[in-house]
């Protein structure tokens, strides 16, 4: 029975996916996904000054996946207008 288990799991397990991000400062990325998901977040620290013990700062970049793109690599292109 715990055999069953462990094959139904292994089976439930999305394969991993080639994605290459277009556009804004992370032009040119390519990496590994799941489950094809819409929007990927890019975070990118940035220097602070006078900040309080432990303060830190990003500067986020959003990425929206390319619906026509329907095999690897699949495409997110940079969305500038999201905050």
């Amino acid at each position: 029975m715990d055999d069953m288990k462990a094959m139904r799991g292994m089976a439930d397990v999305e394969p991993w996916e080639t994605a290459v991000l277009f556009g804004g400062p992370a032009d040119g990325v390519r990496l590994r996904l799941t489950g094809r998901p819409s929007v990927l977040q890019v975070s990118h620290p940035c220097r602070v000054e006078n900040a309080p013990d432990g303060m830190q700062v990003a500067a986020l970049h959003i990425y929206r996946r390319d619906l026509k793109v329907k095999s690897e690599p699949l495409r997110y292109g940079f969305d500038g207008v999201s905050p």
